[in-house]
């Protein structure tokens, strides 16, 4: 999969302008012109300047019909939708409170990853795994950190070595790599998880499903199953990851069979509960692997994001590494390495989540699909077919919300919780209506509560191991944006050394 070319575009355009003239016929459609529009006109056909628009400068679009509805609903074009985005408190919790089978979370996720040809249709139909990793992931954090502990020390170590000179690193591929390897530790434990042929898989994997995904939607819904065969790989994937997990889960169903639920050393990880959970046709070696790509995707994309913008921040203002170390070595030394001891760490807690608020992964968050005609509580209604999100980043950059919201202050949230009441108001994992990159609500992201530890460990090893600056001292790079869709730099580079005090 190559950049997208010229005829690419011009295919998908004149798909797209003849798809947006014919729905638009319908009266039902019409609906949708009361909503203020932005980017370009909402007139049939000539809509799809403003999708090139939102394709280019989503995030200025986005900030600037915030700033001049105030919050209240305003469209901006798709390819083949209206993206419907609001702010007000009362209209985000109109989203959070909608019934899936009216605003669809899962459905907008299947579109905008392109699901059915980028992870396969068993994962949009059925995601059994979902519930296995908000639940069973979730209450075996205490017991399966030092697991991560030990993973978050061999990978940094061997990824980044601590030298006496300075070492210069690209800050994003270099954490996918570290990330990949602490979360599969957890997915499908030692040695596989330090399996360098199995890593970059994983790794191409999650690239592979995002530039996928950003090619397949350029195109208008019908021919969307050419473009999935196009340019998407899953079947190549899947064969690649079959050879490394074959014989793992081979030897495990043997055990299940001879020895029942139970038995000594049986594993637990993510493929163990995986192997338990499946149902009727789930229960073959392509689909248990395709399922390990697909949470590795998951894990891999956000975390590493995440993680790397927090990288950023932090070499480009290394006044607060000093206070953090500190702040990791009084608790370690005191509770040692432990989930307790992540919980305590409020100065790595609150950096990670301002490095969130600052940046996120996107401009937009909680979208959804409307697959019932919605009226939000001012009254406006959409139609059937377009999405509803939240505008992300101007509500984490709005005075109303944040004092000084346009100034990095990685311990904004650790100063707010030291106030009477607000001890978990302001954790890392909480979410609310103005606070919404993991979502908020029954469709946040059930995967945060271990991303949060992964990323506290990550964050309280780097900081206790080693200095670090940027070649341009105290210029954070720059981001990325496709769409909505905010990447950190991922050509910046970061310099790392063995810690000198």
């Amino acid at each position: 999969m190559g950049d997208i070319s010229y005829p690419t575009w011009i295919f998908a355009g004149a798909g797209a302008l003849a798809f947006l003239g014919l729905r638009y016929i319908t009266s039902e459609e019409r609906i949708i012109d009361a909503i203020p529009t932005l980017g370009g006109p909402s007139v049939p056909l000539l809509s799809y300047i403003g999708s090139i628009r939102f394709l280019l400068s989503a995030p200025k679009l986005v900030q600037a019909g915030y700033d001049k509805f105030k919050g209240a609903p305003f469209k901006i074009a798709g390819i083949g939708q209206w993206n419907i985005i609001v702010g007000d408190p009362k209209l985000v919790e109109d989203v959070r409170k909608a019934p899936d089978n009216v605003l669809s979370f899962a459905e907008a996720i299947n579109e905008s990853l392109a699901i059915t040809y980028t992870l396969g249709s068993n994962v949009h139909h059925d995601g059994y795994h979902i519930p296995i990793v908000r639940s069973q992931l979730t209450r075996s954090l205490a017991k399966l950190f030092p697991d991560v502990r030990d993973e978050v020390a061999a990978a940094f170590t061997d990824v980044i070595p601590p030298t006496d000179e300075w070492t210069k690193l690209p800050g994003l591929s270099t954490i996918m790599q570290v990330v990949c390897r602490i979360s599969n530790r957890v997915f499908v434990g030692l040695p596989l998880c330090r399996n360098k042929d199995y890593g970059q898989l994983n790794i191409q994997f999650t690239i592979d499903v995002v530039k996928g995904a950003a090619i397949i939607n350029l195109f208008p819904s019908f021919l969307k199953p050419l473009a999935g065969r196009l340019f998407t790989n899953v079947p190549a994937s899947i064969e690649r990851g079959m050879k490394h997990l074959q014989p793992l889960i081979e030897e495990r169903l043997k055990c299940m069979e001879e020895y029942g639920e139970d038995w000594s050393d049986k594993p637990n990880d993510m493929l163990m509960w995986f192997m338990e959970d499946a149902k009727g046709e789930e229960r073959t070696i392509r689909n248990w692997t395709l399922r390990i790509l697909t949470v590795n995707f998951a894990a891999i994309h956000t975390s590493s994001m995440s993680f790397t913008h927090a990288l950023f921040h932090l070499a480009a203002n290394p006044q607060y590494i000093q206070p953090m170390r500190e702040e990791v070595e009084a608790i370690v030394k005191e509770e040692g390495w432990t989930k307790a001891a992540m919980q305590k760490m409020r100065k790595l807690d609150s950096f990670l989540k301002e490095s969130q608020r600052f940046n996120g992964i996107g401009c937009v968050s909680m979208t959804r699909k409307v697959l019932q005609p919605f009226t939000f509580s001012d009254g406006t209604r959409v139609p059937v077919g377009h999405y509803v999100s939240t505008a992300a980043a101007p509500m984490h950059h709005d005075e109303g919300n944040y004092s000084d919201p346009d100034v990095f202050d990685g311990f904004r949230f650790a100063n707010m919780r030291e106030e009477e009441g607000e001890g978990t108001k302001h954790q890392f994992v909480s979410t609310g209506v103005d606070y919404v990159p993991f979502g908020h609500g029954r469709h946040a992201c059930p995967g945060r509560f271990f991303a949060s530890n992964e990323l506290k460990a990550m964050l309280a090893h780097v900081v206790i191991t080693y200095d670090l600056k940027l070649e341009n001292e105290g210029v954070r790079p720059a981001d990325f944006y496709f769409a909505t869709a905010c990447s950190p730099n991922p050509t910046a580079e970061v310099m790392f050394r063995k810690r000198r005090s």
